[in-house]
């Protein structure tokens, strides 16, 4: 019985001392922060309330009552009645999902274009570097809410557009404009990447630049990309607030937290609860990416542990 517990011990400690990954590491140093538990606790709540908001609520974001009107929180409406006379608790729950759409598919198609991109150039430099480079150098010189302003008032010139049309239009507008950090950071990674001995390795045994660049750079430069795009989902959450704020992002019928604080704006002396709630939705839900950001940065960076 003595021996049996001793060959256990030993293999605990064998498996525990078991050399593991750089996501391995990662995990490892995060599951310990209490900071990183909060961000993801918030951040999942605001995904459940995107995915399935009849769990939260079943009244319709677009029940209008103008009797209602301005009327203050209540037991009847938590966070009471807008202008028009709308749930603002109800049209919270449901805002959550067109803000976390544009946030996902504006990252989604910013690290997809920029780190490809990025990507190339840091591995076959030259013309191609230079090139992409200048590219990305003449995006990171237009000022954000102007271009943002000239895409959105050129595509909003023509038709009638509805939700999806609507919801497109941003998301094209932050991936155009944001792909050069995503491009800078994958490039600077993977000219270090290059120089590295198992590329070199795979250069002299005849492997493809195809492969080296999927099989070898890819796996070891996509840490920094994922933080920005940790970062950059809450940023692009925000954006969209502003660009809606300004009366050119997301508008009617698009129920999202942007739209709701455009609509509070005028009467925010009388009813202010209009604007409270939703901006503090969107404040919480930015700063749980930021801070999620922040955490996996630090468990990435051995340097910073």
């Amino acid at each position: 019985m003595t021996d049996q517990l001793a060959a256990l011990s030993t293999v605990d400690t064998v498996d525990t001392d078991r050399p593991r990954g750089l996501f391995g590491d990662a995990w490892h140093a995060l599951r310990r922060r209490p900071l990183f538990w909060i961000a993801v606790s918030l951040i999942l709540l605001v995904l459940l309330m995107a995915a399935a908001p009849q769990l939260f609520t079943h009244t319709d974001p677009n029940l209008a009552n103008l009797s209602l009107s301005r009327k203050p929180p209540s037991a009847q409406a938590w966070f009471g009645y807008d202008n028009q006379g709308y749930d603002v608790y109800s049209r919270v729950i449901h805002g959550a999902r067109a803000s976390i759409v544009v946030g996902v598919l504006a990252t989604v198609g910013v690290v997809l274009f920029g780190a490809s991109l990025g990507l190339l150039a840091g591995y076959y430099g030259g013309i191609l570097d230079t090139l992409l480079s200048r590219v990305a150098d003449v995006f990171v010189g237009v000022p954000f809410v102007l271009g943002s302003i000239v895409i959105l008032t050129t595509l909003n010139a023509v038709g009638s557009p509805g939700e999806v049309r609507i919801v497109v239009q941003v998301v094209l507008s932050l991936a155009v404009l944001s792909w050069p950090v995503s491009m800078r950071i994958m490039r600077s990674t993977a000219i270090a990447a290059k120089q590295q001995d198992y590329v070199k390795a795979a250069r002299a045994l005849g492997a493809k630049p195809s492969r080296i660049i999927v099989r070898h750079m890819l796996p070891n430069c996509v840490a920094p990309v994922l933080v920005y795009s940790t970062i950059a989902l809450g940023a692009f959450i925000g954006a969209e607030a502003t660009l809606s704020y300004l009366g050119i992002g997301l508008r009617h019928p698009v129920v999202s937290w942007g739209v709701m604080i455009n609509a509070a704006k005028d009467y925010l002396r009388v009813a202010p609860h209009a604007l409270l709630f939703p901006a503090g939705f969107l404040t919480a839900t930015v700063l749980a990416f930021v801070m999620l950001g922040d955490a996996v940065r630090e468990a990435l960076d051995p340097k910073l542990r």
